[in-house]
């Protein structure tokens, strides 16, 4: 009996289908990446910024009040922190006490001017008078020399008349000195009372330098926003320089986008940009972008890289990029500074 014949098998078209559609899957996810890509520049290095405000103490006291509560929300010139002022009060007390003495000075300078010119005045009338009796000797002098050559007049009289003129010569010399001093003596006063008006001048600063320390005992929010990472409490001593808090401004987020300077080609101010946020997948963002940094990251680091010491290895750098957030209040509520973004730039058609 002849063997029967095996049956041939029928070809398996299962797999070639299979590879046909993943090869056609392939081939239309790599056309739409190079469509995406060739439209688009992306980055995940990526994070959300703000503009942060330390609030820092100008003076040096005790904590009395605390008016904020932490990460709350405040205005601006808000009263938030108020330091013990007693010190502060007492030191303008004093300052305006010594402002009210320098003061007194310049009613005493002004007094001693008008003595001082009042002497002057009589001291110039005895000059004129010195003068007056100088000139009346000097002609009896005169006359009696003449009068004693023809014998008219005794030698006595002649001597007495000589001793009147060098008495009249002295007196004049001495009114005139005492005038000349005098008048020395006003623009000395006059000097010394510029001097006290120097001095209430800076009496004046002194009161408002103790005033405006004593205004920095109250410490108000230099901007609107939240304010978080307090390092205050009541009754702590605080000293001049050191931060009490920070204050997130609103209307202040941005994101600081790092790209690799081979990105950087097609891209300028102004171009709208995509960003998606991690912890909110949902959320989408648009945005443009605003400014380039001057240097890459690495110039800004602590300790940047220099390429001169012989261990150079060529490494692609990263070019900080500021993008400006385009989003209504209820969403850009929703932001921190620190959150993880991913953005896209999209290019200019050409």
């Amino acid at each position: 009996m002849a063997q029967e014949q095996e049956p041939k098998k029928k070809p398996n078209k299962v797999l070639p289908i299979v590879l046909g559609i993943i090869l056609v899957g392939g081939i239309i996810f790599g056309i739409k990446e190079y469509i995406y890509y060739g439209k688009h520049i992306d980055t995940d290095d990526a994070q959300i910024d703000a503009d942060i405000s330390p609030v820092v103490a100008r003076v040096g006291g005790y904590v009395d009040s605390i008016f904020f509560e932490e990460n709350g929300h405040v205005n601006k010139d808000q009263v938030l922190v108020k330091l013990d002022d007693h010190d502060y009060k007492v030191k303008v007390e004093q300052a305006l006490a010594a402002q009210q003495g320098a003061s007194a000075g310049i009613g005493v300078g002004q007094s001693q001017i008008i003595a001082v010119a009042a002497n002057s005045s009589s001291a110039r009338a005895q000059v004129a008078s010195a003068a007056a009796r100088l000139e009346k000797a000097n002609k009896d002098y005169a006359r009696y020399a003449n009068l004693v050559k023809d014998g008219s007049i005794t030698q006595q009289q002649f001597d007495q008349a000589k001793s009147d003129k060098d008495v009249a010569e002295a007196t004049y010399r001495a009114a005139d000195d005492q005038y000349k001093s005098s008048l020395e003596q006003v623009g000395t006063s006059r000097n010394q009372l510029k001097v006290t008006h120097v001095g209430v001048t800076q009496k004046e600063a002194d009161v408002d330098f103790a005033k405006l320390q004593l205004t920095y005992t109250t410490v108000k929010a230099p901007s609107s926003g939240l304010a978080s990472k307090k390092n205050i409490q009541i009754g702590q001593l605080v000293q001049p320089g050191q931060t009490l808090f920070s204050i997130v401004n609103d209307n202040s987020l941005f994101v600081t986008a790092n790209f690799k300077e081979t990105q950087l080609t097609n891209m300028k101010n102004g171009q709208k940009v995509e960003i998606e946020v991690d912890a909110y997948p949902d959320l989408k963002l648009n945005g443009v972008v605003y400014n380039f940094a001057p240097a890459t990251g690495a110039k800004f680091s602590l300790l940047p890289p220099d390429n001169a010491t012989g261990n150079y290895v060529k490494v692609v750098q990263r070019i900080p990029v500021k993008i400006k957030i385009t989003a209504d209040k209820e969403t850009m509520a929703k932001l921190r500074p620190g959150m993880s973004v991913n953005v896209s730039v999209i290019k200019d058609e050409k």
